[in-house]
């Protein structure tokens, strides 16, 4: 008899650990991180309907990570407290160089373009109109870049405005206050600063929030196509739960809660999510390059042979990029 109580016991104890094992699965929790091209409370009104989908869908309990910054979220990835983020490209890339991430999905936009677009706006009331009468008059302006792991706040108007133009940024201006998006967009439209960097998807958002403002902004200066933005996830998660938040992201808005969940991706400005990988970053690392050899080139500091030999090795590893991608091509 009392090995037979022992007997159940057993296995009672058995299912108990068991049952605890099953409910610790379920209730795994993982951090989100979100970059911050607006105010955090913003992002969080946005974002908060999606996040709690995931935790259903997943069975997971997702946490959403917020950070004054973007190296805040590559960091919180670098050091496990971030499994999954939406990035920008540059800061994807940074990511996947020094935070053990790699690219799994990227978002579709509401129109279906396959990207978006770097901007420089102004006040409608400024006197400048163009990119060139701003790089004429730039000791007269107060300029506002981006973060500087932003794609379309920083890299791309680095290179296309700055780079190719053989201008510095930090020495052309009268002043310079680096800032999100929304920040800078609200420090143009309060003429706090004369021209400011930001991106088509920002001012989408905020056409969407405060149209009655939208009318005070003036585009000046739009690049060429951006990839749109990948989400990452750090390399080492299991495999099990890759798959989950896989299957979730490129499901997203094509169930049978597809209208509730297509409401919760017009406010981000998205339609959906697409499978993507780390070659989506091939060409922002092309700008990153191309960026840097036109410094170089200018930099009369160095003597020939060293330039030369910091000329050819990037020369290498841009045609490294370009065979990856003529090889994603065929």
């Amino acid at each position: 008899m009392f090995a037979g109580q022992l007997a159940r016991i057993g296995v009672a104890f058995t299912f108990a650990a068991m049952t605890a094992s099953v409910a610790h699965a379920q209730t795994k929790e993982i951090s989100f991180g979100i970059i911050s091209t607006e105010s955090t409370a913003n992002l969080k009104q946005d974002w908060a309907p999606l996040i709690e989908d995931m935790s259903k869908r997943t069975g997971m309990k997702v946490n959403a990570f917020f950070a004054p910054d973007y190296a805040g979220v590559i960091e919180g990835m670098r050091f496990n407290k971030v499994q999954i983020a939406w990035m920008g490209n540059k800061s994807g890339m940074e990511a996947v160089d020094r935070a053990n991430a790699e690219v799994f999905s990227q978002v579709v936009y509401a129109d279906g373009s396959p990207g978006y677009w770097s901007l420089l706006i102004t006040h409608k009331d400024s006197p400048y109109k163009t990119l060139e009468d701003v790089l004429r008059n730039s000791k007269n302006i107060n300029f506002g870049i981006g973060d500087p792991n932003s794609t379309s706040g920083f890299l791309v108007p680095s290179y296309y405005v700055f780079a190719l133009n053989k201008v510095d940024p930090k020495t052309a201006f009268k002043t310079v206050r680096a800032a999100n998006h929304e920040t800078n967009l609200m420090a143009v439209i309060a003429k706090q600063v004369d021209v400011a960097a930001n991106n088509t998807e920002n001012l989408d958002k905020f056409q969407a929030r405060m149209p009655e403002k939208m009318g005070d902004v003036r585009v000046i200066w739009k690049s060429p196509l951006i990839p749109s933005d990948p989400m990452v996830w750090r390399k080492d998660l299991d495999a099990d739960t890759k798959a989950k938040v896989k299957q979730f992201f490129l499901s997203y808005g094509a169930g049978k809660e597809a209208a509730r969940e297509q409401a919760v991706l017009a406010k981000l400005t998205y339609k959906g999510f697409r499978d993507s990988g780390n070659h989506q970053l091939i060409p922002i690392r092309q700008l990153e390059l191309f960026k840097d050899r036109v410094k170089l080139e200018a930099d009369s500091s160095l003597a020939a042979g060293e330039r030369k030999a910091r000329l050819d090795d990037i020369d290498r590893k841009l045609s490294d990029l370009n065979q990856q991608l003529a090889s994603l091509k065929q």
